[in-house]
């Protein structure tokens, strides 16, 4: 006699769905987006549902992301740019991750940014922002202006990428995933490796600890399991005290927050007393310029910036100390057809002459009599007259 067959096993519960803002991140990191195009996407995603009281994107269409794009602009008072933001985080939402080609998405227009002059300081400005500025806040700073490093690139500036032979840094992984080369300038080159010194002494104390291991892009420690550990690939700007990665939860020594130097660029700006509107990226601004200004050629200066048409880089052209697209004003030229300013008086040349008249001889006219001073406004007719 057969025995009787085992029960069938109790089927496994039906795993929970995937989240949708989860969802939003593995498709993002499967792209290989930045963490910050990570985050900025998923915050307006979340700001999208919550305007349309937390429904489900599958059930809203170009009317609603119409309502949502028009109240950023209408209500919140946005820029183009930001506007912009919010329509390419949405059409990733409903093409990428919802995988509905809807033809509406294609119909949507971008609002158009306004063409904005960047603002650029002096030379002696510059000189007066970095004697503001000490220890590793001067030496991130004068890369900023020296190397026009973006502040990102300046953060995630790793060991190996800066070579002292040859005088240049490798950015690596820049705007667009790009690498490109820049120059290291001869100034920073002794502070520089100090501090390397000082770094590269920390990071031993971490390796002894258990610790030392560095975040590594592409999931290079996978090929290379050891190279965390490496001192070149160590960042050359470490944080000060250890963290958890946001992706993987190791505890880790990152690289320096960016407000570490956003905050040291704002206080020096007001102790150099500059009214102008001054952040990191001014410092950028104003390398590109001061290059041209010292007559590098403009294709220079674009493979520098790491600029990918060189439209880009002309508008440093038009910030020059040649004043607005390098035109002079017809006040400037020739100097000697054009009145000098003279300050004003209460009475022309010298005031009253001694009868109390205005005298205007000097300056080519008659003299007013007192009563032709206050006269001067014709009376206007009677009526009836």
């Amino acid at each position: 006699m057969l025995a009787p067959d085992p029960p069938p096993a109790a089927s496994a519960p039906n795993p929970r769905p995937r989240r949708l803002l989860d969802s939003v991140r593995d498709s993002i990191r499967l792209k290989h987006y930045s963490p910050r195009t990570e985050e900025t996407y998923v915050h307006w995603i979340k700001r999208f549902i919550y305007f349309h009281g937390k429904r489900h994107p599958r059930e809203l269409g170009a009317a609603e992301v119409t309502a949502f794009l028009n109240h950023l602009v209408q209500t919140r008072d946005v820029a183009a740019a930001t506007q912009n933001q919010a329509l390419s985080a949405l059409l990733f939402l409903y093409r990428e991750v919802l995988a509905e080609p809807l033809a509406w998405l294609d119909g949507l227009e971008r609002a158009k940014r306004p063409a904005r002059v960047p603002t650029v300081l002096s030379v002696p400005e510059v000189s007066a922002l970095l004697a503001g500025m000490t220890g590793t806040k001067w030496l991130m700073a004068a890369l900023l202006y020296g190397s026009g490093l973006r502040l990102r690139e300046c953060l995630t500036l790793r060991v190996k990428d800066v070579d002292f032979d040859y005088r240049q840094v490798v950015v690596r992984q820049g705007k667009g995933a790009k690498d490109r080369r820049t120059l290291l300038p001869g100034t920073v080159v002794e502070p520089l490796q100090a501090h390397l010194a000082r770094v590269k002494a920390l990071h031993e104390r971490d390796v002894e600890s258990g610790y030392g291991e560095v975040e590594l892009p592409n999931a290079l420690d996978l090929k290379y399991p050891n190279a965390g550990r490496q001192w070149g690939w160590q960042f050359v700007f470490p944080s000060h005290k250890f963290s958890a990665d946001p992706r993987s939860g190791v505890i880790r020594r990152h690289h320096v927050y960016e407000n570490y130097l956003i905050r040291g660029v704002k206080l020096a700006t007001a102790r150099a007393g500059i009214a102008k509107h001054v952040s990191c990226h001014t410092l950028r601004h104003s390398f590109a310029t001061h290059l041209l200004e010292n007559g590098y050629d403009i294709r220079t200066v674009q493979e520098l910036l790491g600029h990918a048409s060189v439209e880009t880089t002309m508008i440093y052209t038009h910030v020059m100390n040649k004043g607005g697209r390098g035109v002079f004003s017809p006040l400037d030229v020739p100097r000697d057809r054009v009145a000098a300013f003279r300050p004003e008086s209460k009475y022309p040349r010298g005031g009253p002459s001694k009868n109390g008249n205005i005298d205007l001889t000097a300056a080519g006219g008659a003299t007013i009599p007192p009563a032709a001073k206050t006269s001067a406004r014709t009376p206007l007719p009677q009526s009836g007259s």
